[in-house]
């Protein structure tokens, strides 16, 4: 979904450096999830988790300076900001969890 929406940004210079800046840790955040269900320790769990955490936050930045900006819509950007800080909640809960069973 936020490939989508990147894609549909206003057309310009900064709307395009800001796509990309978006694109880059939301795309990373997937794939670090993925690596996160295939470590060998708690220890790589809570690293790789860790890195999920911040291309979240980092994603959310962006989103919040594309709504600023008006390079994305209020109704687009809605729902990408409430997934992306649910998504953050369930990892931060993960990270929790994981660190109080150590």
């Amino acid at each position: 979904m936020w490939i989508r929406v990147s894609e549909s940004l206003t057309v310009g210079r900064a709307a395009s450096i800001v796509s990309n800046q978006m694109v880059c840790p939301s795309t990373s955040a997937g794939a670090n999830y993925r690596a996160s269900c295939r470590v060998r320790s708690k220890a790589d769990f809570i690293s790789t988790v860790g890195i999920v955490e911040e291309e979240l936050d980092e994603t959310l930045y962006w989103l919040e300076v594309s709504l600023a900006a008006g390079f994305i819509s209020e109704k687009d950007a809605g729902g990408l900001i409430q997934e992306a800080n649910e998504l953050l909640g369930i990892v931060v809960s993960s990270i929790r969890t994981v660190k109080r069973a150590s």
